[in-house]
């Protein structure tokens, strides 16, 4: 059987999910046998070297780096997950969406104790530039599997890739959700 290649991101979150990815433990060499990693932070690779046939997404899209990182992404993978809240409804970074832009900015730069007094807000065009609210991902691009929870549990992760791997139909058990 050749193997599948899975691909990974971590957009606007905690990367968490990418943690939990990690706690499918012992399975985790098993995996190995199954898929090869490219584009990844599991790897440090960060470019694609071939077509991706599962891609996985962690946080929702905060600025415009994460668009294009995102769409860049959705182009490369044949199968696109959302992983965790943050990909699926933004998550905590979408706490701000109750607020304007400018009053966030605001608020982070100027009505805190720490703020700086010069009253600037940080601007480069090196800088990614925010978007007026968060994201998730399936609103920018078509997503095919969302896998809930914060962050999801190594178990869900396990059972979706197992699935996904060996072309079987892909049913995730409530009693896996949490919510840490």
């Amino acid at each position: 059987m050749d193997k599948k290649v899975i691909s990974t991101i971590s957009l606007a979150g905690c990367f968490g999910c990418h943690m939990s990815f990690l706690d499918i433990d012992l399975k985790l060499l098993e995996l190995i046998e199954l898929v090869e990693f490219n584009r990844s932070p599991l790897t440090d690779i960060k470019t694609f070297s071939k077509r991706i046939d599962i891609g996985i997404i962690e946080g929702g899209c905060s600025n415009d780096e994460n668009v294009k990182v995102l769409k860049d992404f959705r182009k490369n993978c044949d199968i696109l997950i959302s992983l965790g809240e943050c990909a699926i409804m933004g998550g905590l970074p979408a706490l701000r969406n109750h607020l304007t832009l400018k009053e966030c900015l605001e608020e982070a730069y100027f009505n805190v104790p720490t703020s700086n007094h010069n009253q600037t807000i940080p601007r480069h065009e090196d800088l990614p530039q925010l978007l007026d609210k968060v994201y998730p991902c399936h609103e920018l691009v078509k997503i095919d599997y969302f896998l809930p929870g914060c962050p999801p549990s190594g178990e869900i992760i396990w059972q979706a890739l197992a699935a996904l791997i060996k072309n079987d139909k892909l049913e995730i058990s409530k009693r896996l959700i949490k919510y840490d």
